[in-house]
């Protein structure tokens, strides 16, 4: 089922690029950091070849710019491997292909979505990580970034532990999620939405979408959150806007997993 873009994408953003440039450049101002403000880009639901993931990869593939791609087990066989691996290889590890639960399926009959919440045995939790993990590894191999974003960004304490006695790297979720991850598995944490958004009219979209930004870059680690399936026209001319703006400042460094847990 194709999913709907946010209202923030039904028209396109007047003037963008030098309101883009004036929000960047203010929460720049106000980070008082002497470093690079820390950028990575994470696209979740990845695992099914269509139009729109690949021109999100030429995308980032144009710009230079790292993404970090979240993929669902279940969904990647051999062969659609095969045709991501193809233009991976032409990336020269520009691109940081890591674990997005195992089926992208809710269990909990009340509440919101979880795919590893409350309902579940910690012994079926631990099941669908690891055979997860496995069938990433086996098609992946030394491509496989052994980080973990739980589907909707939520999942449970048992999930975390699990995660972090299988020798998880990190996991990565959404900044206001909860419960904290344990000592020893840091949480690579997005703070901008780009495509899953809930305003309920264009201008609210934009006005959040801007505060976000803002409170992201002046944090100092700057993670925004993708679905390529949301995206339209306008949100792709956005995306290509921004990457232009962040490449051509110096006040900013684009980065991907492998470059926060290993530092």
């Amino acid at each position: 089922m194709r999913q709907l873009p946010s209202l923030l994408w039904n028209s396109p953003l007047l003037d963008l690029k030098p309101r883009l440039q004036d929000c960047v450049d203010k929460a720049l101002g106000q980070t008082g950091l002497s470093l690079p403000v820390r950028f990575f880009f994470r696209a979740d639901d990845i695992g099914v070849p269509a139009e729109r993931f690949f021109n999100l990869l030429s995308l980032f593939f144009d710009y230079q710019t790292p993404l970090c791609l979240a993929v669902v087990p279940s969904w990647l066989s051999q062969q659609r491997w095969d045709i991501f691996q193809k233009t991976d290889q032409k990336a020269q590890g520009l691109y940081c292909w890591h674990q997005h639960g195992w089926r992208h399926i809710s269990h909990e009959i009340q509440g919101k979505k979880q795919e590893f919440g409350p309902v579940r045995t910690i012994d079926a939790i631990r099941q669908d990580i690891l055979r997860g993990r496995e069938k990433l590894e086996n098609l992946m191999k030394d491509r496989f970034t052994p980080v973990f974003t739980p589907p909707w960004n939520r999942c449970d304490s048992r999930t975390l532990t699990v995660l972090k006695n299988n020798k998880f790297k990190a996991v990565s979720r959404h900044h206001r999620s909860m419960p904290k991850s344990p000592k020893g598995l840091p949480d690579l944490s997005v703070n901008v939405d780009l495509h899953t958004r809930q305003e309920t009219t264009p201008e609210a979209g934009r006005q959040a979408l801007w505060k976000e930004l803002s409170v992201g870059i002046r944090s100092g680690t700057c993670g925004i959150m993708i679905h390529h399936q949301r995206m339209n026209e306008t949100a792709f001319e956005f995306l290509k806007v921004f990457l232009d703006v962040m490449t051509q400042n110096s006040h900013i460094l684009p980065i991907h997993f492998k470059n926060m847990y290993e530092v």
